[in-house]
């Protein structure tokens, strides 16, 4: 039977399950990749689960969010994750080498394979034919032991592109056009498979554009084939000998089509607040800005820094502008260096920062309070760029570009013609920031600073839950909202019990206390709670402060995945207009919660108002046993097995088995 490129890719690394619409399964883990934000508690909880050495073939950590080094909390994380590394026989990206899916892009991915990555962009290296996950730290920590990554099989939607995008016209207003059509919400539970003849008019950089903004759609990831362009990219990194054809079969089927004319697309931008808040550009030119930036790993490659250093070539940056450039990988700056771009955007008036994630998750080029930002990056989440209220657009980087010339957001077609990019036949092949795992990793000491703390363990799921509803939220409640970003927070990653004081910090600065003083309770929301960031500090810093359940009317994929891992009940509304049946402060109890969560069926009652309101929860009989445990951690680290009635077996977990 003919099969798509998804099913092949699965039916190769399937271990566990059949990859049946709905139904869970578990598949071989090739390559892990780690960012220091949820990297730092990957390793931790590796080492808590005993493992003594990974198990899998590629393990890479990469420091590109927290790269600052303000004092030596930061400082003494990468030298943890160093130190780790070397310890466990992981690959070490040093801070400023690049971010990280830009960087495994170039030199860890190939097509066939599949990466599990603690970051929601994971999907990125789609781009070139593998399979790319973004996954929960915790499912990352146990991918490095050598367990398969579970998962319900997704519906495999085609989406066929024709035609050629015109002068102007950027990979990033592709996906731009896909969030105004389908929304933040339109790609749960799905991947979307590319093909179509406009696939091979697409460079490796903009499709990377694309599989990598999937993850605004809600996607489980998005995979492109490996063809033809696909083997000139890797030829172009010094990694030919890596290329294979990885294409579906002819006549395999999808359980859905989305056609996209390339030709028809126009330049786009995201309204301030979400991603899929999309117009036309001309419906916001003219709107001032006093900053742009361009960069983050969605438009840091070199085709996105060569279109902006064309632009600027003997022009300058609007003096009320401040344009910074972010490249996403050492390689893309050392080859900007030496083929003279850096000169001239210099002298145009443009920053070089780093290469790292930067201003994108707020750490660094904070706006000015009340001012507007034009960002080629991936997200505008209310408060991501580091100040309340901020006022963030999302555009391609030649909309940005010709936007910080003229102190507006601008039409980038009225310029005049179009920059025609030039790839060099080889890239630079900077190395220097990223360390191999030593041959004597085992001798190794593993260094931790005052500010690493140990993982906390969850709680058991009883079968009575009650408490106080400590908080009510709207919808689109992103991670970045329930535990924000930014420097002064993301600083405390490795520490469970400071960084949970921010839990919702801008969006009820009490929370902390309240739940504290309450010993607990749940939290109630509205549509795709979660979304955004795979940040799994979202669900244990809440965990930590007493939270044993979320209602909400939907939850965001990875999100509702971490929950579950950290032992914290994911309900769903099965009525939605019951959302507004609860109020803050109202005392909620459910009883029988362990045959209720065999089922999936279970009921909340309101202790004052005597209302009964009907939620589910479905789960697999693994998901059910890892969260009555207490999560992921806990079952781990008691057995590996549990009972649906709590009890843990005495017997230490038997070893995850190998790659096979």
């Amino acid at each position: 039977m003919p099969q798509n490129l998804v099913q092949k890719l699965i039916a190769n690394h399937l271990v566990a399950g059949e990859p049946v619409t709905g139904r869970e399964l578990g598949i071989r883990v090739d390559q892990v990749l780690l960012t220091d934000t949820n990297g730092t508690m990957a390793w931790l909880q590796f080492e808590a689960m005993g493992f003594n050495r990974v198990r899998i073939p590629t393990v890479v950590t990469y420091v590109d969010h927290n790269v600052y080094q303000f004092d030596s909390r930061n400082t003494d994380d990468h030298r943890y994750l160093a130190t780790a590394s070397q310890r466990y026989g992981g690959h070490y990206s040093k801070p400023g080498n690049g971010i990280c899916h830009q960087v495994h892009l170039e030199t860890f991915g190939a097509p066939g394979l599949v990466l599990l990555g603690s970051d929601s962009h994971t999907p990125l290296c789609g781009a070139l034919g593998m399979l790319a996950i973004g996954a929960g730290g915790l499912d990352v920590a146990c991918a490095m032991g050598g367990s398969p990554y579970f998962f319900p099989m997704p519906q495999v939607v085609q989406i066929v592109l024709k035609g050629r995008l015109r002068p102007w016209v950027a990979a990033k207003d592709v996906i731009l056009e896909l969030l105004r059509r389908l929304t933040v919400r339109g790609g749960f539970g799905k991947i979307f498979e590319y093909g179509g003849p406009g696939v091979s008019a697409l460079t490796i950089p903009q499709r990377a554009t694309i599989a990598n903004m999937g993850a605004e759609l809600g996607l489980t990831t998005s995979v492109f084939p490996s063809d033809a362009v696909t083997q000139s990219y890797l030829a172009r990194v010094g990694r030919e000998a890596q290329w294979q054809r990885a294409v579906p079969d002819a006549g395999a089927s999808y359980d859905d089509t989305i056609e996209v004319d390339l030709g028809a697309i126009e330049p786009l931008v995201a309204l301030p607040g979400s991603p899929d808040n999309v117009v036309p550009v001309g419906e916001v030119e003219g709107t001032p800005i006093e900053q742009v930036m361009v960069g983050s790993c969605t438009n840091g490659s070199w085709e996105d820094m060569y279109v902006v250093s064309e632009i600027m070539r003997g022009r300058r940056v609007h003096p009320d502008v401040s344009f910074v450039l972010f490249p996403a990988s050492q390689q893309i700056l050392e080859t900007m260096a030496r083929k003279g771009l850096v000169a001239d955007l210099l002298a145009a008036g443009a920053v070089i920062s780093e290469s790292t994630c930067g201003a994108c998750p707020g750490i660094g080029h904070v706006p000015a309070s009340g001012s507007k930002s034009l960002r080629a990056f991936n997200r505008n989440f209310p408060g991501r760029s580091g100040v309340k209220d901020d006022q963030i657009y999302l555009s391609s980087s030649q909309t940005a570009c010709v936007s910080a010339l003229h102190g507006v957001i601008s039409d980038p077609r009225k310029l005049g013609r179009s920059p025609e990019v030039v790839f060099p036949a080889r890239f630079a092949p900077s190395t220097a920031g990223l360390i191999p795992p030593p041959r004597d990793g085992g001798s190794r000491a593993i260094v931790k600073g005052p500010n690493i703390r140990e993982v906390p363990i969850g709680q058991p799921v009883g079968d009575r839950v009650a408490g106080p509803v400590l908080i009510k939220v709207g919808d689109k409640v992103s991670t970045d909202d329930i535990l924000p970003a930014g420097a002064q927070i993301l600083v405390f990653r490795s520490n469970i019990p400071a960084i949970a004081e921010f839990t919702f910090k801008h969006v009820d600065p009490g929370f902390p206390a309240r739940a504290t003083a309450a010993g607990g309770g749940f939290i109630v929301a509205g549509q795709t709670y979660g979304q955004g960031s795979s940040r799994e500090h979202a669900a244990i810093a809440p965990m930590s402060l007493g939270v044993r359940g979320v209602i909400a009317k939907t939850f965001a994929r990875i999100h509702r995945a971490n929950l579950v891992n950290w032992g914290v009940l994911p309900l769903e509304f099965v009525d939605p207009a019951d959302y507004d049946a609860i109020g803050a402060g109202d005392r909620l109890r459910i009883s029988d919660v362990w045959a209720g969560l065999a089922t999936g069926s279970l009921t909340v009652e309101d202790d004052a108002g005597g209302r009964r309101i009907a939620v589910r929860c479905i789960l697999t009989e693994r998901a059910r046993e890892i969260l009555l445990a207490g999560g992921r951690l806990a079952h781990t680290r008691a057995a590996g097995q549990l009972s649906v009635r709590g009890g843990v077996p005495a017997t230490p977990p038997p070893d995850p088995p190998t790659r096979g």
